[in-house]
């Protein structure tokens, strides 16, 4: 229940100082630039980003002071603009001097548009025409365009989402690059058709550099390859971040290769070959781009060999290399095979794996058969204390769990609540996850039914471990309700979700939260209507890798104050009582 602000079960990676950035010389920028000639036989132009920092305006805002335009050139994929509710709209940048433009990249969210048009001016008010469709798939878009504009404008004109915007992380105009690179861009077609499989699990690495510090402990090579994209690969940050920088894998013996795919950490490759050898010490490029744009990269190309290298000549910043996953796919090789994940279930899940119905008699603990009870003091800037031996719940003998907050002194706090998990007794992966709740109304309430991957047990920390939120609604606006799923690449107050309107006061009655997790993505229910599809593809490709491959258990808990909902006031009721009527899971 972190979203929008951080968790403090743990701390998410961050960047270190700038100041510690390890400067190129004069040489080495020569014998980079002979580099490029060497193995492209043509000297590149430099493609730039023009658009970032601009001035952007836009025909609407979906909330007054949020989700602003400029939040849409900040270089920040945590924030976005979102208009209002309606098809018509427009966005646009001030690029400030008439650019040639040669690129616009588009890192959608969610809510985007199917239909939209890009158009050129020079002074603002006349417009031409660079480019249209009428069949937007969202995700991260790359549109090749041409022309010289001060102005660049996007009309949208029909959403993927009728009952809601429009709304983009990044709208990116980029300048020069105009060189063609020697080989095709990357495609998100499947490999070929056979008998290719992953080569590179669990297979020996090497790189140029590798970090191993308070922000990255360790990101040997090694991570890149073990198939968990919570963990990576990055060049050191005393003697890596510079060019070239290179990462390779021993597929432990000759392999013919069919597919590469490459989930980058924010310290991407602008400029980078596919590299193959026989012999670790000759190498053969396969695929080389000079217009590498980060996330993830799905590369058809064939080659054969032994080792395969991702091959870095030009940083997209100022840190280094990250990887979070380097896959390699083929025939041939030594391969091992990785753990087998489980089956998809078939919605609507029938088979019924945990449940709780509080049928007990009035007073009566949640079962510590199926419940653990987690006491102590919270994080997020709440004010309550969680007691221990679940004094704050109890069924009602109308099968009812009551989570009671209440003005009590306990511990050094004021207040009291009740959180509640299934960790060490019940965790699972995919299905269909619900729970039927009433919550409270007040300011400063805060109820949840989340869950937390159960690496966090055992010592990963958040939000390495990943953590679904099926619901969180604020007490203070009990007409709504928010879905957020937190990741190292997307957590806090970035974590990707959505708040949707419920239609309804969901304080006055039961409502169904639902959570339905297969290996394509997560889809969440209010009762029996779907408000978010958080889709595996999409994520990787506009947000960070996907890390919700793996078991996950439950937890309820009602929060008093915090970063979130706010503080209470002298109208928040107290006790005040979120009642849960059951919890489901279902494969």
């Amino acid at each position: 229940m972190t979203s929008p602000v951080l968790d403090g079960l743990g701390t998410p990676r961050s960047r270190l100082s700038p100041a510690r950035i390890l400067t190129l010389g004069a040489a080495l920028v020569g014998l980079l630039a002979a580099f490029f000639v060497a193995t492209t036989g043509k000297a590149e132009a430099a493609e730039v980003v023009v658009s970032q920092g601009k001035t952007a305006t836009a025909s609407s805002t979906e909330v007054a002071g949020a989700y602003l335009p400029g939040e849409a050139v900040d270089g920040n994929n945590g924030t976005r603009w979102a208009s209002s509710f309606s098809a018509s709209q427009w966005w646009q940048v001030d690029l400030g001097t008439p650019t040639a433009v040669s690129r616009i990249a588009i890192n959608w969210e969610g809510a985007y548009a199917k239909a939209f048009n890009l158009q050129f001016s020079a002074n603002g008010s006349s417009w031409t025409q660079a480019y249209a469709t009428t069949t937007g798939a969202g995700g991260q878009q790359s549109i090749a365009v041409s022309g010289t504009a001060r102005y660049v404008r996007i009309n949208l004109t029909e959403r993927a989402l009728p009952i809601y915007g429009y709304s983009f992380w990044e709208f990116q105009v980029f300048s020069g690059g105009t060189t063609p690179p020697t080989t095709p861009p990357p495609t998100t077609t499947p490999p070929p058709s056979g008998t290719a499989r992953l080569l590179s699990y669990n297979k020996p690495a090497a790189a140029s550099t590798w970090q191993n510090d308070v922000n990255c402990n360790p990101c040997s090579p090694d991570k890149a390859f073990d198939n968990d994209p919570a963990s990576r690969w990055a060049t050191s940050s005393t003697n890596g971040w510079v060019d070239p920088g290179w990462i390779s894998v021993d597929l432990g013996a000759t392999a013919t290769i069919s597919q590469v795919v490459l989930q980058w950490d924010p310290a991407y490759g602008k400029n980078y070959q596919i590299q193959v050898s026989n012999d670790n010490v000759n190498w053969n490029p396969i695929f080389t781009t000079t217009t590498g744009d980060g996330l993830k990269d799905v590369i058809n190309a064939t080659g054969t060999g032994r080792y395969v290298r991702m091959y870095g000549t030009a940083r997209a910043s100022a840190y280094g290399y990250s990887l979070w996953e380097f896959s390699v796919y083929g025939t041939g090789g030594a391969p091992v095979a990785p753990p087998a994940p489980p089956a998809d279930p078939a919605f609507p899940a029938s088979r019924l794996v945990f449940e709780d119905n509080f049928n007990e008699a009035a007073g009566t603990k949640p079962s510590t058969a199926k419940w653990t009870y987690d006491p102590g003091v919270p994080q997020n800037g709440e004010i309550q204390y969680y007691t221990p031996n679940s004094e704050n719940a109890q069924t009602d003998g109308q099968g009812n769990l009551v989570m009671e907050a209440r003005r009590q002194d306990y511990q050094g706090r004021q207040y009291t609540s009740a959180r509640m998990n299934t960790g060490g007794k019940f965790s699972t992966q995919y299905g269909r996850f619900e729970a039927r709740i009433k919550v409270p109304k007040g300011n400063g309430l805060w109820p949840a039914f989340w869950m937390m991957g159960d690496d966090f047990l055992s010592g990963r920390p958040w939000p390495y471990n990943g953590e679904i939120d099926i619901m969180e609604v604020l007490g203070r606006n009990t007409n709504e309700t928010y879905t957020t799923l937190h990741a190292p690449a997307y957590n806090g107050a970035g974590g990707y979700g959505q708040k949707s309107a419920a239609g309804v006061d969901l304080s006055q009655d039961f409502h169904v939260y639902a959570a339905e997790w297969d290996s394509k993505g997560i889809r969440f229910f209010l009762d029996s209507r779907l408000v978010f599809t958080a889709g595996k593809e999409t994520v990787e490709n506009t947000r960070g890798p996907w890390i919700f491959d793996h078991k996950f258990y439950l937890i309820l808990n009602l929060a008093v104050g915090g970063d979130f909902p706010g503080p209470i006031d002298a109208t928040t009721p107290f006790p005040s009582r979120m009642l849960v009527d059951y919890v489901r899971v279902y494969q």
